[in-house]
């Protein structure tokens, strides 16, 4: 007996509509059909596959682990793709890029800083304005300040 069947069985057991669980789960007829004849290439694939058996089955009271480990089983046996290692892949690639998209920004404040400073030096030697960054004058030395001489008895 297909998957399909033994929940479909377990519905009418039950004695339960496919359109109450529609409309209870919010899944579309079309897909709770689909799922109960085994014609897998109508459901929507992957992660919503198993949505939709987890909800077909919490609706009707069976445990969805073990019925998720069966659909998974009977899927793989049908030529479907194991999503939830596609998913892992995915969210392992999500975690690296997202680091080196901090590394990058992280450069691009350096280059703007640079390019601010780079830009001031311009304005203050060129144009002569000044913009009052201490950094950008010449300190005076203290050697050569002069003092003027007064006489003490004055």
């Amino acid at each position: 007996m297909s998957f399909g069947a033994e929940l479909q069985q377990e519905r009418v057991k039950r004695d339960v509509s496919l359109e109450s669980i529609a409309e209870a789960t919010k899944v579309a007829p079309r897909y709770l059909h689909a799922l109960e004849e085994g014609t897998y290439a109508k459901l929507p694939g992957g992660v919503f596959n198993r949505g939709i058996v987890r909800s077909y089955c919490r609706f009707l009271g069976l445990d969805e682990e073990e019925w998720l480990q069966r659909f998974q089983a009977f899927a793989r046996s049908e030529g479907e793709e194991d999503w939830t290692e596609f998913a892992q892949n995915v969210k392992r690639n999500r975690v690296s890029v997202q680091s080196r998209n901090r590394l990058r920004w992280l450069g691009v404040a350096a280059m703007l800083l640079v390019l601010a400073v780079l830009i001031a030096a311009a304005l203050q030697f060129f144009l002569g304005v000044n913009l009052h960054l201490p950094f950008l004058h010449k300190q005076p030395s203290h050697a050569a300040v002069s003092l003027p001489l007064t006489p003490l008895n004055g």
